[in-house]
């Protein structure tokens, strides 16, 4: 995937369309990142604990890969593959060649 957990992105689509956030988990056999701050769903939660909040909270749902794109001086880039000469495989951005990891 292209998407990297700890990832600064934007969401493409959906209700949330636009909202950025930090990628906190990436789930790489259904194709789906957690965004944080975006696509909040209501869960109904019982008390298991005495210290685990219960009621109806709000927390994080999984969005499609597809419908995020990494973000690039505020906006919105498309990222690729590539070995360099030593043989590493890195993340690069496409429109500048920036290369994204170290």
């Amino acid at each position: 995937m292209k998407i990297k957990k700890n990832d600064q992105v934007v969401v493409l689509a959906g209700a949330d369309k636009g909202k950025t956030g930090k990628v906190l988990a990436v789930f790489p056999k259904t194709q789906r990142v957690l965004v944080e701050g975006a696509n909040f769903i209501k869960k109904h939660q019982r008390q298991t604990s005495a210290n685990a909040p219960s009621g109806i909270i709000e927390k994080e749902a999984a969005i499609h890969v597809s419908n995020v794109a990494l973000l690039q001086d505020g906006k919105p880039a498309k990222v690729g593959f590539k070995f360099l000469d030593d043989g590493r495989k890195v993340r690069y951005m496409k429109a500048s060649g920036e290369i994204i990891d170290r």
